[in-house]
């Protein structure tokens, strides 16, 4: 097959062309994980080769746009593991039962409707989507349970809501996200929880949690100005530092401006950053320019947007956002848009969980995120 044969079919038909796509990445990822555990490509000559290639596998794996057919390569000396089936499968199936738990709970939409015909749910019994559920279920716990083995110096905590169904209605949750930056320099997804709000009590609950797997080493905890972070953190971290997300301080800072102002009250926010003079001096032009709440932000928090400093400059950058949770966030509502609502909170704790321990799998197994030992 031509190298954008696939791209013109999609262009052609988006519906078939993008199974086809798919296939094919899929099939190029476990080929260079063959190169990688083989120690040399097909037919090549090499004192690294660990294994000799003995021809492919199909193997089936089910997705939203449909059942893909893949080729799986094989070894002669040992089997060949690939990351595609399970870590794809873990984020697939978890969406696929929530729209199977919803369509059989009756709540289901037209969109629900069409998307259950797609994924071939309607031959699903309730009985066969509990029994899956409950497969992903233990092993999203397994995650959320396990040690914390190596110091923490930084936290990151953040939240982020989705619709739920409760009883007859539907409520907004939060999902309650604690990241931490190690003592190795990796990061790492320590835990989550789904809570009727942001309140101090929850938040505790979570950390109390953390602390009991072994949390330890806490010398700056990151989030934004929710009063009950704050007070969790207060309470949960005596020592630490709490550090307002500057992403976050930005943003509600900009909240009063009016919008033909907020580019530039914004560029001079970004250049201020790093200056804790210029920032006094933004308040005071915004509050001569009749933006009084927004310079009061500003004066509110002037003693917790600094405490990043107390650090090695190399890790400013990284410690004084919340940025790294973004991307948790992203993929979330990325991964539940065709949900629309989740039909229970474990259901939304169990999509969430396994797009969590792909995520984590890729942090505490790839770069550092930040050099300790540093100045």
């Amino acid at each position: 097959m031509q190298p954008l044969e696939p791209v013109i079919n999609y262009l052609v038909d988006p519906n078939s062309g993008l199974k086809q796509v798919i296939t094919e990445f899929l099939n190029a990822v476990m080929l260079f994980e063959a190169y990688l555990q083989s120690g040399a490509l097909p037919y090549e000559r090499s004192p690294q080769r660990k294994a000799h290639r003995n021809g492919t596998r199909s193997r089936t794996l089910k997705t939203r746009v449909g059942e893909l057919t893949l080729n799986k390569p094989q070894f002669r000396e040992f089997p060949f593991e690939s990351s595609v089936f399970e870590r794809y499968c873990r984020v697939e199936q978890a969406l696929l039962m929530t729209i199977a738990e919803s369509y059989i709970q009756g709540v289901s939409t037209r969109k629900m409707e069409e998307l259950v015909k797609n994924f071939g749910l309607n031959r699903l019994s309730a009985s066969e989507v509990s029994r899956l559920c409950k497969i992903l279920d233990e092993k999203v716990e397994e995650f959320l349970k396990r040690p914390i083995e190596v110091k923490i110096r930084y936290l990151l905590v953040d939240a982020t809501y989705f619709k739920v169904r409760c009883g007859a209605q539907y409520k907004n949750r939060a999902l309650l996200v604690v990241v931490g930056i190690r003592e190795d320099g990796l990061r790492e997804i320590l835990g989550a929880s789904i809570a009727e709000s942001e309140d101090s009590g929850y938040w505790m609950t979570l950390f109390r949690n953390l602390k009991d797997r072994g949390l330890e080493g806490v010398e700056l905890v990151i989030s934004d100005a929710h009063k009950g972070i704050q007070k969790a953190v207060e309470s949960s971290f005596v020592g630490a530092s709490w550090q307002y997300c500057h992403f976050h301080h930005s943003r509600a800072v900009l909240e009063s401006i009016p919008n033909k102002d907020k580019q530039e009250i914004a560029d001079k926010l970004k250049e201020a950053s790093d200056d804790e003079m210029k920032m006094q001096e933004l308040a005071k032009e915004l509050r001569d320019r009749g933006y009084d709440p927004a310079a009061e932000t500003i004066d509110r928090f002037r003693f917790d947007l600094w405490n990043y400093k107390a650090y090695p400059k190399a890790h400013w950058k990284r410690i004084r956002t919340t940025n790294i949770i973004e991307r948790i966030n992203k993929e979330l509502k990325r991964r539940s848009r065709p949900v629309g609502a989740f039909p229970s909170d474990q259901s939304l704790m169990r999509l969430a969980g396994c797009i969590m321990i792909n995520i984590n799998e890729e942090w505490v197994t790839g770069k550092k995120y930040l050099t300790m030992d540093v100045e």
